[in-house]
């Protein structure tokens, strides 16, 4: 579903990331863990295309968003890029929702603007979804009129107003208190009991334990371990991941 290869990011002379390679299947639930500066929020921004790479390979379900010739990455052609991008959901730590408009408008917006949607159809999807993750009688409200897990929800359910083949989820929750957390976790449980592709970001290890495929750790822009979670995060895991686990 989506292949990396060999990713390398950085700012100015430091490197974020450091031949990065990755490859979820359809279906396929990925967490991402590692300290906070290992890289693990960058290598999602260059899978979506909110960063560009400086050097490597990326393709989204057989198509070719970025392939690096003579030292040079290139990127597809406008066109193309627009629709390997419309594949991808994001959802970011912060949420990231548009304050002026309602929880209805933020989700029917896009839908109407880049997928023109027509506005009551926009609607109708969005209030099914809404429904999915428990907010429907939320619809009228405005973001400053939520708690936070509420507006990560309605972040969740933007994206998947957008129909995404993967969902991408950004350290989730890392700005809700425990109770909050809970909250949201069980909207991202729910999706992968649907089998959705999702790589996940995140610092919740019992989560990641439960719910992943699959699990990679990283540190200073590279991958360290890649595995099952049941071989990664098990009794038997690597005095590598047990120091990880132990400071988080």
């Amino acid at each position: 579903m989506l292949t990396a290869s060999d990713i390398v990011k950085s700012f100015g002379d430091f490197g974020v990331l450091r031949g990065v390679s990755i490859e979820v299947l359809r279906g396929e639930v990925v967490a991402v863990i590692g300290k906070s500066g290992s890289g693990k929020s960058t290598l999602l921004r260059c899978l979506n295309h909110l960063e560009t790479i400086d050097s490597g390979e990326i393709a989204v379900d057989g198509e070719t968003m970025v392939s690096t010739a003579e030292g040079i990455a290139r990127y597809a052609g406008a066109v193309t890029l627009r629709r390997i991008c419309l594949k991808m959901g994001m959802v970011f730590q912060g949420f990231h929702l548009f304050p002026h408009f309602s929880v209805l408008r933020n989700l029917t917006e896009a839908q109407v603007c880049v997928l023109a949607r027509k506005k009551r159809d926009a609607e109708r999807y969005a209030e099914e979804i809404l429904a999915k993750v428990g907010l429907s009688e939320k619809r009228d409200l405005y973001p400053f009129q939520l708690s936070g897990g509420e507006k990560q929800r309605v972040a969740i359910a933007r994206a998947l107003a957008m129909d995404p083949e993967i969902l991408l989820f950004d350290e989730p929750t890392s700005a809700l208190d425990p109770g909050l957390t809970q909250e949201v976790l069980a909207v991202i449980r729910s999706l992968a009991a649907e089998r959705r592709t999702m790589i996940v970001v995140t610092h919740e290890m019992a989560f990641a334990r439960e719910v992943a495929d699959r699990v990679i750790l990283m540190e200073d822009g590279t991958i360290v371990e890649e595995g099952s979670a049941k071989a990664l995060l098990g009794d038997d895991m690597s005095e590598r991941m047990r120091g990880f686990v132990g400071s988080v």
